[in-house]
């Protein structure tokens, strides 16, 4: 132990004093080493239009959601066949399901049913299987391609932070907002878009919510063979309503207890329209009349659902995303939209998840520059200077250059998590700085010159920096891995901050004390004595 104790201190102290002499060959250069520090944050800016963007971290929720779609008004023994073919095809396919619960029927509120058959899978833990969530749909989407007659399939993979979608706002996937007055052109508007959107790399299940509605059979009553055999129209509709929905017909008493006497054809839910267009009705004059004599019948659509928003009528285009960011598939989504004409007064806007993101990357954008500010307030309170606070904030943008590049190396997208990481770097990184600048500032109250005060400053303070520097990205090293369930959420975070504030500590050791000495000028030149002085510490 001892042994290995002296072969680390040997390395340190070597290293400790190539550390010194660099410093002094900095210090010769100092105007070429801030414009290598400025050309690599430069350089690394570049990368940002190879990093994607996403509102929340994908991870990986254990679930599976596939969903078949039929014609509106389908009858329910045929949609519960449908989802039984699909759920045969879908249990074969997926061994990793532990369980698996499928609904068939009609969902949605009063004004808008939807026939469709459910799949929910629940899948064992992520390092028991081969693929994620997000792999098993888009196989699924695949194999389930065509496979079930009068079905549209859609797959989804949720992809957690389930609580803070529903508190923030937004939902998975990109949504379009068509917004206008008349339904007919926003019908035909939000065909074009989703048409044209098709064609875009990781759009999957394109759905409108705008639908035809159920079918129905609307009864018209015609009023003026209805006047002339001497009946009204509230007899023609008491007699539809009572044969369908059924009317009270008057009250049985007895012994104290009174009962409704309820009139209704005998499965009524089971007649067609013909059999109650057959019924009759008596006219004044006493003569029976049909019923389909006195109506006309039309075939036509349910209530439709108006969505609204701004006070503006509003019809979306919703679809998956896979195999891209949230960010870049919505780039190319609006640049499409912007080549569809539409009328005045008609807007094609990418909405829901992409348009809360952008309200959140703004308010985290202020928020991270408010933190810088915050942080050059405290410095300046502290040196009671307004200078030495400057030279600190210079390892700041350098640690811009360690996240891009740890983003671009790792696939991590710019998202939530990532920026919430990059506004505490803002009082992480200056740590290091503020090590170097007041060691120096201690030094040079000693009356050591600028550059021995800089150089001895660094040789001095570079223990305690490797070490916290260390110790920090140790600690957040596990939670960068994405190691477990539910990990990769938070993984965003830990790897901004591993990257910022290595690539912060790297050029912070060797920029500082060049911009120290620019901003501390020296009046003479170095003296013997100075020289003498170097080549003691060297020793």
């Amino acid at each position: 132990m001892g042994r290995m104790a002296g072969i680390s201190r040997t390395f340190f102290d070597s290293f400790n004093n190539a550390y010194h002499g660099l410093i002094y060959r900095v210090l010769n250069h100092r105007f070429l080493t801030i414009s290598v520090a400025g050309g690599l944050l430069g350089a690394s800016l570049l990368l940002i239009p190879m990093i994607g963007t996403e509102f929340l971290p994908p991870s990986d929720e254990g679930e599976v959601l596939v969903t078949g779609e039929m014609e509106i008004g389908t009858r329910l023994d045929l949609i519960d066949r449908q989802t039984r073919k699909m759920e045969e095809i879908v249990s074969a396919a997926v061994p990793e399901a532990v369980s698996m619960v499928a609904t068939a029927g009609t969902s949605g509120g009063w004004s808008e049913q939807v026939s469709q058959g459910e799949i929910r899978m629940s899948l064992v833990p992520s390092s028991e299987r081969n693929r994620s969530n997000m792999e098993i749909a888009g196989d699924l989407r695949n194999l389930l391609a065509g496979r079930i007659a009068g079905m549209d399939i859609r797959t989804r993979a949720p992809q957690g932070q389930f609580i803070l979608e529903r508190i923030l706002g937004g939902e998975e996937g990109v949504t379009i907002d068509i917004r206008g007055f008349d339904l007919d052109t926003l019908e035909y508007l939000s065909k074009r878009v989703a048409n044209t959107i098709s064609s875009v790399p990781g759009i999957t299940d394109i759905q409108i919510s705008r639908r035809a509605g159920i079918p129905q059979q609307e009864i018209r009553v015609d009023r003026p063979k209805v006047a002339d055999m001497g009946l009204s129209v509230r007899d023609v509709t008491e007699i539809i309503e009572t044969a369908v929905a059924g009317s009270q017909a008057g009250e049985y008493r007895t012994e104290g207890d009174s009962y409704r006497i309820f009139v209704q054809l005998a499965n009524a839910e089971k007649r067609s329209l013909d059999e109650i267009l057959d019924l009759t009705l008596t006219t004044a004059s006493g003569e029976p009349v049909m019923l389909r004599n006195l109506v006309s019948t039309q075939a036509s659509r349910g209530p439709i659902l108006i969505d609204r928003k701004d006070q503006q009528r509003l019809v979306t285009v919703k679809a998956n995303v896979a195999g891209r960011d949230l960010g870049s598939v919505a780039t190319d989504v609006q640049a499409l939209l912007n080549q569809i004409p539409h009328p005045m007064g008609y807007n094609l806007v990418v909405a829901g998840n992409f348009e809360e993101q952008q309200k959140s990357f703004r308010e985290l954008f202020v928020s991270l520059l408010l933190a810088l500010v915050l942080v050059y307030m405290v410095l300046a309170c502290q040196y009671e200077s307004l200078r030495n606070p400057v030279i600190v904030m210079f390892s700041v943008p350098l640690a811009a250059a360690g996240v891009l590049i740890t983003l671009f190396i790792t696939h991590t997208t710019l998202n939530v998590q990532s920026y919430i990481g990059c506004i505490m770097l803002g009082g992480i990184v200056v740590n290091n700085a503020i090590l170097l600048v007041d060691q120096a500032d201690q030094l040079r109250r000693k009356k050591m010159t600028i550059n021995n005060a800089v150089a001895e400053a660094g040789r001095r303070r570079l223990r305690p920096i490797l070490m916290t520097t260390t110790t920090t990205i140790l600690g957040l090293l596990p939670l960068s891995l994405g190691i477990g369930e539910g990990a990769d959420a938070q993984a965003p975070l830990a790897r901004v901050v591993i990257g910022g504030l290595t690539g912060s500590t790297v050029i912070t050791l060797v920029l500082i004390p060049a911009v120290y000495s620019v901003f501390h000028r020296q009046h003479r030149h170095p003296s013997k004595r100075d020289n003498q002085t170097k080549e003691e510490m060297k020793h």
